[in-house]
């Protein structure tokens, strides 16, 4: 009889360890509520609803726009719905740019800059009947530029 001494490593039907691609921490129950804690994320999270227009190129070099519409923004990324399905690949860098009449928008973070931001597309949320297509988009935001701002914000 063999003892196994890491128990907390899943092992194949044939007893060969498992590697596991997930990599963050399980969240944990909280014992008295009986209910998941939300993971710790890097920025705060606003719900704000901006129009905004969507550029990238197809797998053929051809310009593809979209419009669509915020649904939540923080200061590292965007989640939008297309209101008319967009074939969008995982990973695909777009350009993301918020309508011009709406740039000075209230509760919008600073990292937006004026014009253009170079995101990637790292979450797809195909439509339904009560839902639009979503994308979830990672915005590729100069990190010194966000060091900055956080130095600013500690002195203000």
């Amino acid at each position: 009889m063999e003892l196994d001494t890491h128990p907390d490593i899943p092992l194949s039907p044939k007893g060969v360890p498992v590697n596991q691609t997930w990599t963050a921490a399980p969240s944990k129950r909280s014992s008295d509520s009986g209910t998941k804690q939300r993971p710790i994320r890097a920025a705060e999270r606003y719900a704000l609803r901006l129009p905004a227009r969507l550029m990238w190129k197809d797998q053929r070099g051809t310009a593809r726009f979209a419009m669509v519409v915020t649904r939540n923004v923080s200061e590292q990324g965007v989640y939008v719905e297309c209101y008319s399905p967009v074939s969008i690949p995982l990973y695909r860098l777009v350009q993301f740019q918020l309508e011009r009449d709406v740039r000075d928008a209230e509760g919008l973070p600073r990292t937006f800059p004026q014009g253009r931001i170079l995101s990637a597309v790292y979450r797809i949320s195909p439509p339904s009947p009560s839902q639009p297509q979503g994308l979830a988009l990672r915005l590729m935001v100069d990190p010194k530029r966000a060091v900055a701002q956080e130095q600013a914000r500690a002195t203000a």
